[in-house]
């Protein structure tokens, strides 16, 4: 079965950071970042601040979708190959971006929020509540992962990704 059917969705809003691009990588793990709504979908806050956490998910609008379906983790070589769905990069059929975000605080349109690795004016498609539902703590990941972490981790391994 084969379904080239477009799918059409609309932004809610967009992403306000004052970090450079070259830096957004290195700081993920503590950068602030805004989400300001469009008007229209202000109201769709209502009871978000009883969460300390939210998902947001993003189109990664500079990201070109790529064909590739095996790659390299983490664009590194020395890892072995794997399928596009078995990594976390940016070059994927559909460049959609997914975070669990802390949410700092909400000021009419604007969620504050850390954790949010994404650039400036990146749309943002929904916003979900993270929740007890999403939390697993017994997890397998391949053996690479924690012995082949990106140099600007400074994390203990198993402490996320």
């Amino acid at each position: 079965m084969h379904n080239d059917s477009p799918i059409c969705m609309r932004a809610i809003g967009l992403v306000e950071t004052d970090v450079a691009d070259a830096d957004i990588a290195r700081r993920r793990r503590t950068m602030v970042s805004d989400i300001v709504l469009f008007d229209d979908y202000v109201a769709g806050l209502k009871g978000i601040t009883e969460y300390s956490h939210i998902i947001v998910i993003f189109w990664m609008h500079r990201a070109v979708p790529s064909a590739e379906l095996i790659v390299h983790p983490r664009g590194d070589t020395s890892l072995p190959p794997s399928g596009v769905f078995a990594a976390r990069g940016r070059g994927r059929p559909n460049p959609i971006g997914l975070a669990v975000t802390e949410l700092i605080k909400l000021e009419g349109p604007r969620l504050t929020v850390r954790r949010l690795d994404a650039y400036n004016a990146t749309p943002i498609i929904d916003i979900k509540p993270y929740d007890r539902y999403d939390i697993y703590t017994a997890i397998r990941m391949p053996q690479w992962f924690d012995e082949h972490r990106r140099p600007s981790s400074k994390r203990p391994p198993g402490s996320g990704s």
